[in-house]
């Protein structure tokens, strides 16, 4: 039998992209049944859909009325309003969209999915749609995963289960074989809500945890490539470098450690008569924190206490001189064993890790300068505090390599939860410059996109909070610059940022107004909605408003991607979830049967 819509009213008035709709009386139900299926009545929320000759018009009731026919006079003694014949009841429809006669109909299941856009081979399950729940909400793969996505919303709204659901179905769809081909997903987790072992349905084959702690030295460590540990414009802000004397010594420091020359370093050893007795002392201490052998060093350190600048004249136990006319003698060479020095020094720093090399390097490369420009030193000295700090918190959580062959796998998931401040400032985006870098010369190389990187930041604020951009932060102008050109050039390198925040007017604006598409959830601050307001134009006023109502786990859902906005009460996966639970305080106070209290 041929489908035929079912009818429950009549267009009355129209206004713009608003119409008014007197109802049948037999159309008042919440839920209609009609060809074997259950239809949401016309409710506050609810799709109909206009017949208007062969075009469908889809609309949202946004208000209900109802009108009294037989008030006819203000008088009470006249009165005849709310009788029960009397009663009509009328909505308010605002327009979405067209699909295809002055005929009014409830909007059929066909007709959602193509409101939807979604067919279920290319498609997952988010959740039921919240104003008809009978209505699962599908969202399509391909219209949502290669776009920017924003993910907003207070504290306990559902947003970490928004995201992990999202991309838990990605990796549980038909593509997943492919995807671990042909994608890479990084996750910065700043709470530790996706360390848990079944997180997004990957087994340890296709997922990474990195558990980054600068408490301890039992921290998992990042792979990063020599090229941006060694960036010079990313440690002058990293050590606060000032630019007159710092940067130049800095910049110069990493010039050379990029070929280290071991007779370099000892040359202020063998050049006797510009070197003094703080100074030697100075490059004996750094020897010993490096590990060099104390029975090489124990020549300099006696020499050291008999050193007087400019009148250096020094015997061994045989009375034969080491130095004359400031210059070491044949006896000296021997005594001094700079040549077993120069190879000792060299096979150390092969052992130590690259950060304390560059550590070392750098404190050899101060006391070079303070021999030879003592004034430029004094400018240097309070830089050398912080880079030790810095370098010896980044040695906990870093390895270095050449390259990044086989270092990650499909997902990776970097939890800060456990990092200092400088560390949680740093990595997100180094890994970040560093993964996007690589793959857009790759791109470039290749000349198309054949691999696509996926970069997840849960509460984003931490790091693209543009408060202080332009207000001499170099650290957050340099941040944010990182970012703003991922989020700006990516797409066409086959790179895609979703960020989640508890604020989205924190975020710098450029990254905010290049997103595509928005999942929303509660929000109530009036600054945080009207940036959203501002930068969501495919949202209407209707949906903007319902925003503070919103319930946890409810959601707006609206972007590119869609045809329309729509709200979905998103399904919680109860198996495997984020740590992110609200504290049930009843079931911690109450007693426990086991314990002896």
């Amino acid at each position: 039998m041929e489908y035929s819509p079912k009818k429950i009213g009549v267009i009355i008035s129209v206004d713009g992209n608003v119409s008014q709709v007197g109802l049948y009386d037999t159309t008042n139900d919440t839920d209609v049944f009609w060809y074997g299926d259950i239809l949401s009545g016309a409710k506050v929320g609810a799709f109909v859909t206009i017949h208007q000759n062969m075009v469908k018009i889809i609309a949202t009731v946004a208000s209900e009325s109802i009108i009294d026919q037989q008030n006819i006079s203000n008088l009470n003694i006249y009165d005849n309003r709310y009788k029960k014949n009397s009663m009509k009841r009328s909505i308010s429809l605002k327009v979405k969209g067209v699909i295809e006669n002055q005929r009014f109909n409830i909007t059929s299941n066909d007709d959602y999915a193509i409101i939807y856009d979604f067919d279920k081979d290319h498609s997952f399950f988010i959740g039921k749609d919240l104003f008809e729940i009978n209505k699962d909400i599908y969202l399509n793969f391909n219209n949502l995963m290669p776009t920017h996505i924003g993910i907003f919303g207070n504290t306990g709204s559902g947003k970490s289960n928004t995201l992990h659901k999202m991309y838990y179905e990605l990796f549980q769809s038909s593509f997943k074989d492919y995807i671990n081909q042909k994608s890479q997903f990084f996750v910065i987790d700043f709470n530790g809500e996706y360390v848990g072992k079944s997180m997004f349905g990957l087994t340890d084959d296709d997922k990474e945890i990195f558990n980054i702690s600068t408490r301890t030295d039992e921290s998992d460590k990042i792979i990063i490539t020599k090229k941006y540990l060694l960036d010079p414009d990313l440690l002058s802000i990293l050590f606060d470098a000032k630019p007159g004397t710092q940067v130049p010594f800095l910049r110069d420091t990493l010039r050379k450690y990029k070929s280290i020359k071991t007779e370099e370093l000892i040359t202020i050893l063998r050049n006797q008569k510009n070197i003094d007795r703080v100074t030697l002392e100075k490059w004996i201490k750094i020897g010993e924190l490096l590990g060099l052998n104390d029975s090489l060093l124990k020549p300099f350190k006696k020499c050291s206490k008999e050193f007087l600048y400019g009148n250096t004249k020094i015997e061994n136990e045989n009375n034969e001189l080491l130095l004359k006319n400031d210059k070491i003698t044949d006896a000296g060479n021997h005594y001094f064993k700079f040549d077993d020095v120069k190879k000792e020094l060299a096979n150390t720093l092969k052992s130590v890790s690259e950060i304390k090399k560059l550590y070392f390097f750098i404190e050899f490369q101060r006391v070079y300068v303070a021999v030879y420009d003592s004034k430029t030193s004094e400018f240097i000295s309070p830089m050398i505090k912080r880079i030790e700090n810095s370098l010896d918190a980044l040695d906990r959580v870093i390895e270095v390599k050449d390259n990044l062959s086989d270092s990650y796998k499909l997902l990776n998931i970097f939890s800060l939860v456990n990092a200092n401040q400088e560390v949680t400032r740093l990595l997100p985006m180094l890994v970040s410059k560093m993964v996007y870098d690589a793959h857009k010369s790759e791109v470039s190389s290749s000349g198309s996109v054949k691999k696509t990187i996926h970069l997840i930041i849960d509460e984003a604020h931490n790091i693209l909070n543009d408060v202080n951009k332009n207000n001499k932060d170099d650290w957050k102008d340099y941040r944010l610059s990182v970012f703003e050109e991922i989020i700006k050039e990516g797409r066409k390198f086959g790179v895609y940022l979703t960020l989640a925040s508890q604020r989205p007017s924190d975020i710098s604006m450029t990254i905010i107004s290049q997103l595509h598409n928005f999942f929303i959830h509660r929000i109530v601050n009036d600054k945080d909605l009207q940036i959203l307001e501002n930068t969501m134009p495919t949202l209407d006023y209707s949906s903007y408003k319902r925003i503070p109502l919103l319930g946890q786990g409810e959601v707006v859902i609206t972007g590119k991607a869609f045809n329309m906005p729509f709200f979905v009460v998103v399904n919680r996966l109860e198996s495997v979830r984020p740590n992110s639970d609200d504290v049930s305080l009843v079931r911690l106070w109450e007693p426990n049967p086991d314990s002896d209290g």
